[in-house]
C-alpha cells in the first residue's frame, strides 16, 4: 500500500510538472502569435487552466515531501509527546478541511458538467474539464493528509524536506 500511495503522489507531482510546461507553452504560443499578428483563441485561458491544475495536482506530492509551509515554532517548543499530539490534532483538522474542500470541488465539477457550463472567454471550454484537476488534486491531498494522520498516530515521524532530499 505504501508503494502505491507514494506512486500516486509522485504521479500527481509529475502531472503538475507537465501542467507547468503547459503554462509555458501556452504563454509562449500567445507571445509568438502576437508578434506574428495572429490570434490563437484561448491561450490566456489555457495558461490559467494549466496553472490551476499544476497547483492542485502538486498539493499531495508537496505535502508528502515536507515542503508545505509549517509553523514549527510551537511544535519545537513542546515536549515530544505534546508535539506529536499537536501534530496529530493539526492533521485531523486539516483532513476535515481537505474533505470539505474535496467534496465541494467534486460537486462544482459535477455541476459544471451537469449544466454544461462553459468558459466565458473566447475559448468556450466546458468548465468541468479544467475543474477535474482541482477535484483530483483535492482528493489526493485529502488522501495524503489522512495517510500522514494514520502514520503519525502510529508513531512514524513526520517527513521533513531535509529527510526527503537525502
Amino acid at each position: 500500500m505504501r508503494r502505491f500511495l507514494d506512486g500516486l503522489y509522485g504521479a500527481a507531482g509529475l502531472l503538475a510538472g507537465l501542467c507547468t510546461i503547459g503554462v509555458l507553452v501556452s504563454v509562449l504560443a500567445a507571445i509568438i502569435a502576437r508578434q506574428l499578428s495572429l490570434n490563437i483563441p484561448g491561450t490566456d485561458a489555457y495558461a490559467g487552466y494549466f496553472m490551476a491544475a499544476a497547483g492542485f495536482l502538486a498539493l499531495s506530492s508537496t505535502f508528502k515531501h515536507g515542503e508545505h509551509i509549517r509553523v514549527t515554532l510551537l511544535l519545537n517548543s513542546l515536549a515530544p509527546a505534546g508535539s506529536r499530539r499537536l501534530d496529530i490534532f493539526a492533521l485531523a483538522v486539516g483532513s476535515l478541511l481537505a474533505a470539505a474542500f474535496a467534496f465541494f470541488s467534486i460537486k462544482l465539477t459535477y455541476d459544471s458538467w451537469l449544466y454544461n457550463d462553459i468558459s466565458t472567454s473566447n475559448d468556450a471550454t466546458p468548465l468541468w474539464i479544467p475543474q477535474v484537476s482541482m477535484a483530483v488534486g483535492t482528493v489526493l491531498f485529502l488522501i495524503a493528509l489522512v495517510d500522514e494522520l494514520i502514520r503519525r498516530s502510529r508513531g512514524v515521524a513526520a517527513a521533513t524536506s531535509q529527510q526527503t532530499h537525502e
